[in-house]
């Protein structure tokens, strides 16, 4: 979100500029760096998921929060807290879970895989999110001509050759 601010793609509300800081893209990119590098090291990976756990439900909150900016406040948390925290909770409880049973019945080996295969899914699913509405507003656009040229193919067969 705040590279995204930088770059003018999202507007954070007052209180969430803090987050376009340059030392705290710095910090949240170290994090990132640390916590990609824990998927490959299975002892770390699993204190990682220990740690991160209830820090990504703070995050999927304050992300969320940020993202409603400008709403009644009231509502603000509430939906960031069951939107945001619940789904980032949800995925993350998922994904502790799967790396958790690889260590379980893998001895740890399988956890690169399973991590790399998570990494490769988070990419696609962000690609989606940005294509999926670009490919539909193609389809509407490209579905109204096609039913406008059938309107006015019919009109011009009921009113038959001049």
């Amino acid at each position: 979100m705040g590279v995204g601010a930088r770059a003018g793609l999202i507007e954070l509300g007052e209180s969430w500029v803090w987050m376009s800081e340059s030392w705290v893209i710095a910090a949240f990119g170290a994090a990132t760096l640390i916590e990609i590098g824990g998927y490959y090291i299975p002892w770390i990976d699993n204190l990682l998921d220990t740690i991160t756990t209830p820090s990504a439900i703070v995050a999927g909150v304050v992300v969320t929060s940020a993202s409603l900016d400008g709403i009644d406040p009231a509502m603000q948390w509430i939906l960031s807290v069951i939107a945001g925290g619940g789904i980032a909770g949800t995925i993350q409880f998922g994904t502790a879970a799967t790396r958790a049973a690889s260590s379980a019945t893998t001895g740890g080996a399988g956890n690169p895989v399973v991590s790399t295969i998570e990494a490769g899914a988070s990419v696609l699913f962000v690609l989606l999110a940005i294509l999926v509405p670009i490919v539909a507003a193609i389809l509407v656009v490209a579905l109204m001509f096609v039913v406008i040229h059938k309107i006015v193919r019919r009109r011009r067969g009921l009113l038959g050759p001049s």
